[in-house]
């Protein structure tokens, strides 16, 4: 029998179609009416519950350590607090209700319920079998949490599942680069590929004048030019990130195979297009604008 090697990138393209599918719950009205059953209203706070609520009940300092790149007196304002208003457990079962609607909005109900979705369920839960839980919290909370029976929710999981262990990984990374959180916000925002400095400063809790420093810390270092544009250097930099990223999640794409991450990434695809051509996620998300 012959193996086929796995592509080193693969894993990241695998990933990326399977997070895009993830991410639009996040821009989903379904998310906001869901948590506001709970009272849970202001959309900062509505993100940081449903995103920490695997981790249980904890405070500002685990949140911003998880998260990384919010700034920690935006996410002190609504944590704790918010599990005052509302327990991990609510919050958990009100995001899969949200979940399950989007899916089936964005999707519609004969993909939910294709066989498509139960073999991209079943290799999305076969890759992360293998993740590793060490130095990763987000995703050891994440893989406490019971598989849900229904295909498009499992595989929602295990998409969740593999973000979340590949986001670990990565804040590694971008600490051994010497990046904080908002100098990583900055020099991802430069490629191209990241969302919008307003999005990220309205979302994040981060300032133009936060913004300005960080470019300019950065452009002491020689990352950024005058212009915002990651120099070669920076450039260099962001592609080393993510081969380190790829690194220290290769061991779920590897258990998988390189047939079935061909398989997984097909179907990943296809679902995350239908998605983004459903109206998933705003116009104006994306850019150096």
């Amino acid at each position: 029998m012959t193996t086929v090697a796995l592509d080193p990138r693969a894993g990241r393209r695998c990933h990326n179609a399977l997070n895009s599918l993830h991410s639009t719950h996040y821009f989903s009205p379904d998310l906001g009416r869901e948590l506001g059953t709970l009272g849970v209203t202001h959309p900062r706070a509505v993100n940081f519950a449903v995103r920490s609520a695997a981790l249980g009940p904890v405070g500002a300092g685990a949140v911003t350590a998880a998260f990384y790149n919010y700034k920690h007196e935006l996410v002190a304002r609504h944590v704790p607090a918010v599990w005052e208003t509302a327990t991990p457990g609510q919050v958990l079962t009100a995001r899969a209700r949200a979940v399950d609607a989007t899916l089936r909005r964005l999707l519609g109900e004969e993909t939910v319920a294709s066989a498509e979705m139960a073999e991209a369920a079943d290799l999305a839960l076969r890759a992360a079998d293998a993740c590793s839980r060490g130095a990763r919290p987000l995703y050891s909370a994440h893989a406490d949490l019971p598989v849900p029976e229904e295909p498009h929710l499992a595989y929602w999981h295990a998409a969740t599942l593999l973000r979340e262990h590949r986001g670990d990984g990565h804040l590694a990374a971008l600490m051994s680069a010497g990046l904080d959180g908002l100098e990583a916000l900055v020099t991802h925002t430069a490629t191209g590929r990241g969302m919008t400095p307003q999005w990220v400063r309205d979302t994040r809790g981060w300032t133009v004048a936060d913004w300005d420093a960080a470019a300019g810390r950065l452009r002491e270092r020689g990352l950024l030019d005058e212009a915002g544009e990651l120099t070669e250097q920076g450039l260099a930099l962001r592609e080393g990130i993510e081969r380190d990223t790829d690194r220290l999640d290769q061991a779920p794409y590897e258990h998988l195979g390189a047939e079935g991450v061909a398989r997984l990434t097909e179907l990943g695809t296809g679902f995350a297009r239908a998605a983004l051509a459903a109206g998933a996620f705003p116009a104006d998300l994306v850019g150096k604008r």
